[in-house]
């Protein structure tokens, strides 16, 4: 044999030797590695068989998704696409500050536009009455713990929806009588106030506000 001969074995087996370390140390693609494929053509997203006849996350976010609350919140949606419950919610909590502080102070005129006329004409009746006694309210609306969906109605006959929310509202709050001096509450200390109030509105009409027609504790 010649020197040729035998180096080309020994160039042989070396390369032998180093194909069988690679095995070892990265495997082979037998087993459990999948062979590529054309995703683009042979995988759907999960995302968009979750979105196609899905649940309506803004519906179930806020309710129980087998009640009638929810069914009734769906039937809203068809007749008005643009309803959300969760703006919806948002709007509320905002109207709540600002016309519980207005009742609060006397002075309901910046919110009577979002009032029924039944409860304008109720805060306006208290309003007097302290008035007439000589009562002053001073307040300052802290904040707001928890904003929940009660109720809902809605009349297909008439298209109008009425959506009643709880309120877990905080106020600092002192009633002062006619010389000034404090009769009921503490200036310096946050007391809880809970409100159910419900809002109503014509889902087929142009106007886009929800006006306030109860109140309750």
């Amino acid at each position: 044999m010649n020197p040729m001969t035998i180096e080309i074995l020994v160039l042989a087996g070396i390369a032998l030797f180093l194909v069988l370390r690679l095995r070892n140390v990265l495997g082979t693609r037998e087993g459990f590695e999948k062979p590529e494929t054309n995703v683009s053509t042979t995988k759907r997203s999960p995302d968009l068989q979750v979105i196609d006849g899905g649940p309506d996350a803004d519906i179930i976010d806020h309710v129980d998704p087998d009640s009638s609350m929810a069914e009734k919140l769906a039937t809203i949606k068809r007749i008005d696409p643009g309803f959300s419950v969760a703006e919806f919610l948002g709007g509320a909590r905002s109207a709540y500050e600002m016309i519980l502080m207005s009742f609060e102070r006397g002075n309901i005129e910046e919110t009577r536009a979002y009032l029924s006329d039944d409860v304008a004409g109720t805060f306006d009746m208290v309003i007097k009455e302290r008035q007439s006694r000589g009562i002053n309210i001073e307040a300052e609306f802290a904040g707001i713990r928890e904003t929940k969906l009660n109720e809902v109605g809605f009349d297909t006959s008439t298209n109008v929806a009425d959506l009643t929310v709880l309120f877990l509202g905080e106020l600092i709050s002192v009633v002062k009588n006619v010389d000034g001096d404090i009769v009921e509450g503490d200036g310096k200390q946050v007391k809880r106030q809970k409100d159910v109030w419900t809002f109503s509105k014509d889902m087929s009409s142009d106007d886009p506000n929800w006006r306030l027609v109860a109140t309750d504790e």
